[in-house]
């Protein structure tokens, strides 16, 4: 679905993303790991066209889609989603998957004096979906909180949520389960898990946890020093020398000496 041919992103002299090459498959969940520092958030970046690339080429189903902005991949159906969550926090939950879908008659100022039925009759809508939206993410007892009342994961599957107002094709998650605790983290992945499989959703997912890693992604993709390292199933990817070396520094044919 998603294919990324040695691509490269610079900041100075500094390579975030090193000539990384990579395929995501249509209707996979991906996990996507390695050391802090090793370009993952930078790729997503990327090809998420938050960052123009320095070189490289990114396309989707075939159409090059490099450097695109996101407003444009978003109506492609790419989203992506953030470490931190980035809710309006004035506005109730509810009300923050409403504002989702682009192109709604109450943006239009002619609309708002002449076409106040068709706002009326959209805005119901959008409410019944939003509300849809949360009975399936387990939320619909926050829908009328300030969003930003609500906890870090109550605002991940809110993110989560409004990749569902829309139709989303594929989704980047970066660290959805960062500061959120173990009930919720095992409710976000169930709802990931039924995305992908009840409604086709395509993930790649940033994540430090290998435990959710483990109860989701297949294939795993390791980065390190902004390249692509290895790839496989989690458990390839545990028994690499590379990977092991990338994270602690040794192969494993040291590692008697690491455990001494």
């Amino acid at each position: 679905m998603i294919t990324v041919e040695n691509l490269h992103k610079h900041f100075g002299g500094f390579h975030a993303v090193d000539g990384a090459s990579l395929t995501i498959e249509k209707g996979a969940i991906t996990g996507l790991i390695g050391p802090n520092g090793a370009g993952k958030t930078t790729l997503f970046n990327v090809i998420a066209g938050v960052l123009e690339p320095t070189s490289g080429r990114v396309t989707m189903e075939g159409e090059d889609i490099t450097g695109l902005p996101p407003h444009t991949l978003f109506h492609k159906g790419l989203l992506r989603t953030f470490q931190i969550a980035h809710e309006f926090g004035s506005m109730t939950c509810r009300e923050n998957l409403m504002m989702v879908p682009g192109g709604q008659s109450g943006e239009r100022l002619w609309d708002t004096w002449f076409g106040r039925k068709r706002i009326a009759d959209e805005e119901r809508a959008l409410r019944a979906k939003a509300d849809e939206v949360m009975e399936f993410l387990t939320i619909e007892h926050i829908s009328d909180l300030r969003a930003g009342q609500v906890s870090g994961g109550q605002k991940k599957l809110l993110e989560l949520g409004r990749t569902m107002m829309v139709d989303a094709r594929i989704v980047f998650l970066d660290e959805v389960g960062a500061g959120v605790n173990r009930t919720l983290l095992y409710t976000i992945a169930d709802a990931i898990k039924r995305l992908n499989v009840e409604r086709g959703y395509t993930f790649v997912v940033i994540e430090h946890d290998m435990d959710f890693i483990e109860k989701l992604c297949d294939p795993v993709i390791c980065m390190a020093e902004g390249k692509v390292l290895a790839e496989g199933t989690l458990a390839e990817i545990k028994a690499n020398e590379q990977v092991i070396e990338a994270y602690l520094g040794t192969g494993l044919k040291n590692k008697d000496q690491v455990g001494a």
